[in-house]
């Protein structure tokens, strides 16, 4: 693995006789050392775009999982990012991991345990009918499961009537159809908005919100439990990562509200800004969008899906070869490199300058102009020299700009502007820029608008 500049320095875990499969162990796995010992690379600084981040609870577990299993933990990854501090653990860690015998903290022998189905939610249609033909059903039999689930929304086996009573009374142990529980709903005054709060199988809790406009529903929806970007005037930067999503967490988001709010809208748009930063966890992702976007899933057309990123530019790059037509929002919010390393900490290593390249290579790419999300906070952003600047990189790559007033946020000491100094900002636009909307969010009174996620409503 090519270690960034200046990143941190790896700790490097080797096991020996691993398997030498390559359609298991790809070539990013593979690592110098002693014949016969596979490498797995351990940082404390993103080196790749599939990177896990792990608490030094789980980072045991991982070590004697790859001790015992003489495998790496997942073809998915490329690196396990751990909290700084647990670098200088890494190798009591593994020596505890090596020499002991047994693992008080190590889970029961798979084999001895009976495996829970799949979720279905996290199922691209040909995995949902290669888990039913593996079961002995026909083919054609995953299209009516797929359509009483996403075309129909009945998730109760009972009610598909054209399966057989047999059918009918296998399908929950081949595949999981519970979606998680809601622990919260809360609905706004005008009726406009919905928030949630999932509570999933570890008791991790979630938030995403159905908006209702004359435009129609949007669906905005988490990626990540909590966020570790840290931008200063978000709420749930505030709360530190604690897990990425599963696919099927994701997609069990858009399900439960469309089930829920009874709002109809067959051109319903689902945007990816909800909690967490969606290019950090790229692969589950990009698979629960494959589901929502899949002719036998919930058809939602990629055009009517928007992804926001604080700018992780290496996935930025990966997602315009996708060959996905997905809307790409660049969450800004500054015109200097100053500026925006206070308020977005990534752009420290990702800088405007590559952040704008990379903008434009999506746009380019794709043929879809992005979207450059700027919130306005006073006294901070909103001078005239930030309008002018803000104009300059517009007009430097096919954009249009979403302004976004401030939504406070409690504990956090920024302050939403004047609606005189908004419309000022804006009108300083709007010669120079092609494109330019005010973006008044909805749902700040239940802590749902922009930057609440994560808030007490």
């Amino acid at each position: 693995m090519r270690q960034r500049e200046g990143s941190a320095s790896a700790w490097t875990a080797r096991w020996p006789h691993a398997p030498s499969d390559p359609a298991r162990f790809p070539d990013p796995m593979r690592r110098p050392g002693r014949p016969g010992t596979r490498t797995f690379v351990v940082s404390s600084m993103a080196t790749s775009d599939r990177a896990a981040l792990l608490d030094r609870k789980d980072l045991r577990r991982l070590l004697y999982g790859m001790i015992e299993s003489q495998s790496s933990p997942s073809p998915d990854l490329d690196a396990v990012l751990v909290p700084a501090p647990a670098d200088l653990e890494l190798d009591a860690l593994a020596r505890e991991a090596s020499e002991s015998e047994v693992d008080p903290d190590a889970a029961p022998d798979p084999a001895r345990i009976p495996s829970a189905p799949p979720s279905f939610f996290g199922l691209l249609p040909e995995e949902v009918e290669s888990a039913l033909t593996g079961a002995g059903w026909q083919r054609y039999r995953a299209r009516q499961v797929l359509e009483w689930v996403y075309g129909k929304r009945t998730r109760d086996p009972g009610s598909m009537s054209n399966l057989g009573k047999a059918q009918r009374e296998q399908l929950t142990g081949i595949v999981d159809l519970a979606l998680p529980r809601i622990h919260r709903q809360i609905q706004s005054p005008k009726g406009d908005s919905v928030k949630y709060a999932l509570e999933l199988k570890d008791k991790v809790r979630v938030e995403s919100v159905a908006m209702l406009s004359r435009r129609g529903v949007t669906l905005c929806v988490s990626t990540q439990a909590g966020c570790g970007m840290a931008c200063v005037f978000c709420a749930t930067g505030t709360l530190g990562l604690a897990r990425n999503l599963k696919a099927d967490e994701i997609v069990a988001q858009v399900v439960h509200m469309l089930e829920t709010t009874g709002w109809e809208d067959p051109g319903y748009n689902i945007v990816f800004m909800g909690m967490g930063e969606p290019l950090a966890n790229y692969a589950q992702t990009l698979k629960a969008i494959r589901v929502l976007n899949a002719d036998e899933g919930l058809r939602v057309g990629a055009r009517r899906i928007t992804l926001s990123t604080c700018g992780m530019v290496p996935q930025m790059h990966r997602l315009a070869k996708e060959g996905l037509q997905l809307g790409l929002a660049i969450s800004l919010h500054a015109t200097t490199d100053e500026l925006r390393n206070r308020l977005v900490p990534i752009n420290r290593r990702f800088p405007l300058r590559e952040l704008v390249r990379a903008a434009d290579f999506y746009a380019e790419t794709t043929g879809r102009r992005v979207t450059l999300e700027y919130i306005l906070l006073a006294g901070v952003n909103d001078r005239k020299g930030d309008a002018e600047r803000l104009a300059d990189i517009a007009n430097s790559l096919p954009c249009k700009i979403n302004l976004i007033p401030y939504n406070p946020v409690p504990q956090l000491p920024w302050q939403r502007p004047t609606d005189e100094g908004i419309q000022r900002f804006a009108d300083w636009l709007f010669p120079r820029c092609p494109a330019v909307t005010l973006r008044w969010s909805q749902g700040g009174e239940i802590a749902a608008a922009c930057g609440q996620l994560g808030a007490k409503a």
